[in-house]
């Protein structure tokens, strides 16, 4: 057997070979043979079996084994003589050539390996981070929110229209074709106006109204309203007004804060403003690291670094960008692009820069995840998407199916453990 190799660069390596015949031959003997000590074929006893006989029963088997056995034997050649160990490789080898003639086979094995990358000093790119000032208004307004959630609704005994904010206790009775619909009355029924819970309009026209007043209410119910009988449908409503309600005002006092800190019986107003104040700067630090310190890291990065990329991975986030756009296409377009492979060809060229800084940012985050030993196992991988799933009221088991059998675990574990490198080196720049 024949081999030449070619090692591209630190990603990319090729390896070229001629398998004789001789050599496949000598791989079926070598199979055939240890196929003859523990195969069973009828008529022989278990150990005795010719080795003409086990060619006969398993033929094209052997064959097909015996090539597999010379694939291993060039692509293990080739690695050892390039010099590149195992845990290097990525995916399998791919085989871009596989030609049989009467010598033998003529085989090209392309090889895509993790890059090497010179990191350097990259935690000199990390800039300093500055936390995110909190006002002493901002802290107040978030006590007096989070309060006033909780504060019970108590009735307005001024003489005054009702406004936005406020809640409404009203009577209602809805209309179609001048006929009732089921679900359309309510008495008592608490609507805060500006919720946006009532259909659109509804609540525009309850603005302005005072307590014990009666009007008649015109809407449209929306295309998409989930019964079929009244969507789209204009609809009356008669409603009247039985009371104006508002929150109750709130008190910033130590009683507030014991209410708001339970557990903590020596609770003051300082104490919850400085709890309100840990939560504020907290959110503002995360608004701040994913809306831009993170990005603009890893731009940095992707920037400064210069490596090889394996030309297959590449291929592929190409092939994922262009069945991604056909989702989106109407099936005029799709049609267009069946009748010309030039089109698809160039359609597909227009995601190669997109997908080389994919590439290229996925293999900067894994070398810097190895120089700052983090990892995602598999165990908080499926933490991580249960509870995601059940914050949404999904199905953790299913969704977490749905991701293995997409293949999307692996992309849920890079994107996790890209945002804890990133976070790790900016926290260690905090001021």
């Amino acid at each position: 057997m024949q081999i030449t190799t070619n090692k591209i660069d630190s990603a990319n390596a090729k390896i070229n070979a001629a398998i004789t015949r001789n050599t496949i031959d000598s791989n079926i003997e070598k199979i055939a043979n240890q196929l003859s000590k523990d195969v069973k074929i009828a008529g022989f006893r278990k150990g005795k079996v010719p080795v003409s006989a086990v060619k006969k029963q398993y033929g094209e088997r052997l064959v097909q084994d015996a090539e597999a056995q010379a694939l291993r034997d060039l692509l293990n050649a080739g690695l050892l003589e390039m010099g590149i160990e195992n845990d290097t490789l990525i995916g399998e080898p791919n085989i871009t050539k596989f030609e049989k003639n009467d010598n033998g086979i003529d085989v090209e094995v392309s090889i895509a390996m993790r890059p090497a990358i010179l990191l350097g000093d990259y935690a000199s790119m990390v800039p300093e981070v500055a936390k995110p000032a909190v006002e002493d208004a901002a802290i107040m307004a978030r006590i007096e929110e989070l309060a006033g959630a909780q504060a019970p609704l108590v009735n307005i005994e001024e003489d005054r229209a009702l406004e936005s904010g406020d809640s409404a206790l009203l009577d209602f009775e809805g209309f179609v074709d001048g006929e009732p619909f089921e679900g359309g009355k309510a008495e008592n029924f608490s609507l805060r106006l500006g919720s946006g819970q009532f259909i659109p309009g509804f609540e525009d026209q309850v603005i302005g109204m005072k307590k014990g007043d009666e009007k008649t209410i015109d809407v449209t119910f929306p295309e998409n309203y989930g019964g079929a009988k009244l969507a789209g449908k204009p609809a009356q409503f008669k409603v009247k007004i039985q009371a104006i309600q508002a929150k109750e005002a709130v008190v910033v006092d130590d009683e507030l804060a014991k209410k708001m800190l339970p557990g903590s019986d020596d609770a003051s107003v300082d104490m919850l403003k400085e709890k309100v104040k840990e939560q504020l700067e907290t959110e503002a630090m995360s608004a701040l690291y994913n809306d831009e310190l993170k990005p603009n890291l890893m731009e940095t990065f992707v920037s400064a670094f210069t490596i090889d990329l394996p030309e297959f991975i590449v291929e592929q986030e190409m092939d994922m960008a262009l069945n991604k756009k056909a989702r989106d296409m109407s099936e005029e377009e799709i049609q267009e692009l069946r009748d010309d492979a030039e089109k698809v060809k160039a359609v597909r060229e227009t995601f190669r820069d997109d997908a080389c800084r994919a590439v290229k940012a996925t293999f900067i985050v894994d070398a810097l995840a190895r120089a700052e030993n983090i990892v995602v196992n598999e165990q908080e991988l499926m933490q991580t998407i249960y509870f995601e799933a059940m914050q949404m009221g999904q199905d953790p088991a299913a969704v977490y199916k749905n991701y293995q059998e997409s293949g999307y675990l692996p992309a849920i574990q890079m994107a996790m453990i890209e945002d804890r490198v990133l976070s790790k080196l900016l926290n260690d720049k905090i001021k």
